[in-house]
């Protein structure tokens, strides 16, 4: 009979000091509530409930009849990158080189990579907040450390040129730029960012600017891309997209980014030891998506719109809520700290995280905690699902509230 050893393996202080997506954490939470037959109205995922549209998923098809099933080049396709390319002159009027583009398994690890090429121990990183739970993680994995900027409702969740101005320190060598932003859906207008740019090139910063859901804006907003607005601005900035949200492709893992050749080359280099290629198929797809009808995005985008306008009036009717409509993306940020010092479902809310334990416990609504997001006092839903479950999901909270 073997004896138990004393041995235990250790764990590196990098994946020690990462912390689990609040995210995934918040769905993985859902699901083991469903495993017990429970409904629940689930609003933690940024996931568009979508499928993919039909000719998307059929050059899937075709590129496996095709035999398109083998490894690629480390960044993607040419075929890919020439389309993204393509898709950017178009939209932006902004000329890259497929040289310039890589391809990697989703604009997360397009971030990653980018992080992974810029910076390291003893830089700094600028992230306005509230920010998408992943940012910090990532900078930290690089031996780098981050630096947040409060951006506040009254400022429109927007990080002003006097506060990225303050934030600089010798030490900074990036700013992360998010817009439309996940969690608020704050979109900067151009002006905005021209101003940013301002205090950027009178600085060494360079820019990572992740615009995922660009083409998710809604009423007068419009989205712009930052490296676009001034040559000067071309050789400072990580463009980062993607096919998840705009296409509905989040498990087809597709996101990019564009840049400096110099810098997606060296991109290119870690990518191709840490994962090899992107998926062939799915690359295949990307091309469809972006050189395809774009009726579906228009589709989307339009039902999302609707989805907002019903999340918005639906929570100006709950007590103790304060929401600042979101321009873009597909989430609610809203104030819930005046419910803090109740008891609820027969716990005491005193925080974001206890607010959204009892709201999932006792009216099994799923929200995310804007701890998270680097916003205490706030919670993030998100609209991506259906007009049903959104009044399903909002009668339960009402109640609770109330």
């Amino acid at each position: 009979m073997q004896t138990k050893s004393a041995y235990q393996m250790p764990v590196s202080p990098m994946a020690a000091a990462v912390q689990p997506s609040a995210t995934l954490a918040a769905g993985a939470k859902a699901r083991q509530l469903k495993t017990q037959g429970i409904h629940v109205y689930d609003f933690s995922l940024g996931e568009p409930d979508f499928t993919t549209p039909e000719h998307i998923m059929q050059a899937a098809a075709d590129a496996m009849k095709a035999g398109h099933t083998h490894y690629t080049a480390a960044s993607g396709i040419v075929e890919l990158r020439q389309a993204i390319c393509r898709w950017y002159k178009k939209t932006y009027g902004i000329d890259y080189t497929a040289e310039q583009v890589i391809v990697s398994n989703g604009a997360k690890h397009s971030i990653h990579n980018t992080l992974a090429s810029i910076v390291g121990p003893g830089d700094e990183v600028i992230i306005p907040s509230p920010y998408w739970v992943s940012y910090s993680d990532l900078v930290q994995m690089t031996g780098a450390t981050y630096k947040l900027v409060h951006c506040s409702a009254e400022s429109g969740f927007k990080m002003t040129p006097a506060q990225l101005k303050a934030a600089i320190s010798p030490r900074s060598k990036l700013l992360m730029l998010n817009s439309p932003s996940n969690p608020t859906g704050a979109v900067y207008s151009r002006k905005e960012l021209e101003s940013l740019a301002d205090v950027v090139l009178d600085s060494n910063l360079a820019v990572l600017s992740d615009e995922i859901y660009e083409q998710l804006v809604y009423g007068d907003a419009q989205a712009t891309c930052f490296a676009a607005m001034r040559k000067e601005l071309y050789d400072r900035t990580i463009t980062i997209s993607g096919a998840s949200k705009s296409y509905a492709m989040t498990g087809w893992r597709m996101g990019w980014a564009l840049g400096p050749l110099h810098v997606i080359k060296a991109m290119g280099n870690v990518q191709s030891q840490q994962t090899s290629c992107p998926s062939s198929i799915s690359q295949y797809t990307a091309v469809a998506a972006l050189d395809g009808d774009q009726q579906c995005v228009a589709d989307m985008r339009k039902e999302f719109a609707a989805r907002r306008e019903l999340v918005l009036r639906r929570l100006k009717e709950i007590p103790g809520v304060a929401i600042l409509p979101p321009d873009g993306a597909f989430y609610a940020f809203f104030d819930v700290s005046k419910h803090f010092g109740r008891t609820l479902g027969g716990k005491p809310v005193t925080d974001s995280a206890s607010f959204c334990l009892v709201a999932l416990e006792a009216a099994h609504v799923n929200l995310v905690q804007g701890s998270a997001f680097g916003a205490e006092g706030y919670v993030r839903m998100s609209y991506a699902t259906s007009r049903e479950q959104i009044n399903g999901g909002l009668d339960r909270l009402e109640q609770l509230l109330k």
